[in-house]
């Protein structure tokens, strides 16, 4: 004789549920920044017709480029756990050593290229070094560099040169082909645009994929998150961060040779305050000061974003004056739409 038995019905276990594809998007920490990217830009395309045409988009492009350079590496140093304050003065750091040392020992200015990018990652490193070592805060210790670095260029420029300026270096050899590779126009359907948006655009994609397809990045979200726990799953925590200054000096040194290669001479003096705009395009494109979250194309889109502020209040005939405070409104803005959209998509 025969017994048949029902089958039991099968539950559903929460702990592996998978999101719907409205979750998942809103759980992206750059969708608060598409969000307002897209906002801006029909506002001024609004109010500003100009704003719309090919050579103005070029133009913003061109401003988003000088800042989302930096913010690639701030952007994925900030995931990571840390920031850094001395960026800033770092770039004119790297141009200088370029300019300088071409100038004084009558060189190729790639010679100074390539020390200048020598001089910009043992910034990193030794930002880094110091941080593992000392276990201060990531803020200790890149302020003293920034004061340190601040110093350094304005003392050793006037040493060297002269001037609170470096010498022009337009007449040396090895200036054009320099210039080419960081500091010349592409012509896109009769609009030319800055060779720093392709560079933007090349780091972006690769800060990507070394966040969301190699196993770097999943070192960087661990750091970010909780270092000690990383450090007890295997994670070298120390080269992780230190490879994360690195890579900022390495940024800084691609911007500081844009400086250098497009105007010929840098001003020792500049670059300050300028790490601020950087951790303001981070954040805004939805990385967290706490770490462990973010985006490198969060960073670009909050670049972007500083990009259209800054050139929209011109085309739309405004006083600039009022920009400083359009941008801290938009970062205000920025941070609470993500906080929010971030907490709703966890709660799904």
């Amino acid at each position: 004789m025969s017994t048949s038995t029902a089958a039991a019905p099968v539950v559903a276990d929460e702990r592996v549920a998978s999101k719907g594809p409205v979750a998942k998007l809103l759980g992206r920490p750059e969708i608060g920044a598409l969000v307002g990217a897209i906002a801006l830009f029909v506002f001024f395309a609004v109010v500003a017709p100009v704003f719309l045409q090919p050579s103005s988009i070029a133009t913003v492009l061109y401003g988003a480029s000088t800042i989302g350079i930096m913010a690639v590496g701030v952007s994925l140093l900030m995931i990571g756990g840390e920031f850094d304050l001395s960026t800033g003065v770092a770039v004119i750091s790297s141009a200088l050593t370029a300019s300088l040392f071409s100038w004084y020992f009558s060189t190729n200015m790639w010679v100074g290229v390539v020390l200048a990018l020598a001089v910009s990652l043992a910034i990193g490193f030794v930002n880094g070094w110091i941080l593992i070592k000392t276990k201060l805060p990531s803020f200790i210790v890149t302020l003293a560099t920034f004061l340190m670095l601040t110093g350094l260029n304005l003392g050793l420029t006037r040493l060297i040169g002269g001037s609170v300026s470096s010498p022009s270096t337009s007449t040396m050899d090895g200036f054009a082909s320099a210039k080419a590779v960081f500091a010349s126009s592409v012509n896109l359907a009769g609009v030319d645009v800055n060779i720093t948006v392709f560079i933007w655009i090349a780091l972006v994609a690769v800060a990507s994929w070394i966040l969301l397809r190699t196993r770097v990045g999943n070192w960087i979200f661990a750091v970010g998150g909780d270092a000690n726990a990383a450090r007890a799953v295997g994670v070298p925590v120390v080269r992780t961060k230190i490879g994360l200054f690195m890579g900022v000096g390495f940024c800084g040194w691609i911007l500081g040779m844009h400086n250098l290669f497009a105007f010929a001479t840098v001003q020792s003096g500049e670059g300050i305050g300028n790490e601020f705009l950087y951790i303001i395009a981070a954040v805004i494109g939805g990385c967290l000061l706490t770490g462990g979250y973010g985006s490198a194309v969060g960073g670009a889109i909050g670049a972007f974003i500083f990009g259209m502020a800054n050139k929209g209040i011109v085309y739309a005939e405004w006083n600039p004056d009022w920009f400083k405070f359009f941008l801290g409104l938009m970062l205000l803005l920025a941070t609470i739409v993500n906080l929010v959209v971030k907490k709703r998509a966890e709660a799904k």
